[in-house]
């Protein structure tokens, strides 16, 4: 059987040299391009950096449980938009398995994998999170924006057999959000803290299921600090 093609992308390139990457995983039903333009509306430009390449990566189209049944672009499937049901484990692994690629681009030009950041909106942050902590425990850091994890993710049955240094999370929530509730988020932070993970949530008052400009100003400000400019290295 041929392998899967690559994820299609949307990339905005450093400004300076390349020295770290950041892969951003968009919502259910949206697409890199999506994602990106999106961003790019709220801060009036795009989210770019001197030195970090940013990657906007698309879901590929599949059945969407929550919509009948439709085609629709998710990283996976739901039994439906709940904390309290079962994963749809097979597809999660089969998603990881493609973004797995996606990094090991990166570290194939060069980048450490150290130096690369993933995360994302809603459904991409619940993606991210399964990818960084059940499979590349060693990236530089995971973010989630208006994101969870189910009661019994199996997220948390892999950090209960962990004992390596977990990447630090940043996790930002609306608490007037009406589809993934500020409470899924709010738990599933305390559970990731419960399991020696390094975890920061950001609230913000009268947000719904959306992106703020200050939302995203306080994550470029995260992104900075933990993938700093490199020193340029001399020749001794």
């Amino acid at each position: 059987m041929a392998a899967p093609a690559a994820l299609q992308r949307s990339v905005v390139s450093p400004a300076g040299r390349h020295t770290a990457s950041l892969i951003f995983l968009h919502g259910s039903g949206d697409t890199g391009q999506g994602a990106r333009t999106w961003i790019k509306q709220i801060l009036n430009q795009d989210m770019a950096f001197q030195h970090i390449k940013v990657i906007y990566p698309t879901a590929p189209a599949r059945p969407y449980t929550p919509m009948k049944g439709a085609f629709s672009t998710v990283w996976f499937d739901r039994y439906k938009i709940s904390n309290d049901c079962p994963e749809h484990i097979e597809s999660i692994d089969s998603m990881c398995q493609r973004l797995t690629d996606l990094i090991n681009d990166e570290i194939k030009n060069g980048i450490a994998k150290n130096r690369i950041l993933i995360g994302g909106f809603s459904m991409g942050g619940g993606m991210a999170m399964h990818l960084a902590y059940r499979f590349h425990q060693d990236l530089a850091g995971v973010f989630a924006l208006s994101s969870f994890l189910n009661k019994d993710s199996s997220v948390y049955q892999a950090l209960k057999r962990n004992q390596s240094v977990l990447p630090e999370l940043f996790q930002c929530h609306g608490t007037a959000d009406e589809l993934v509730l500020y409470s899924w988020g709010e738990e599933t932070n305390k559970m990731l803290k419960s399991l020696g993970v390094s975890a920061s949530l950001h609230t913000f008052p009268n947000l719904n299921h959306e992106l703020s400009r200050t939302e995203i100003e306080k994550l470029k400000t995260w992104i900075v600090k933990k993938l700093p400019v490199e020193a340029a290295k001399t020749n001794e």
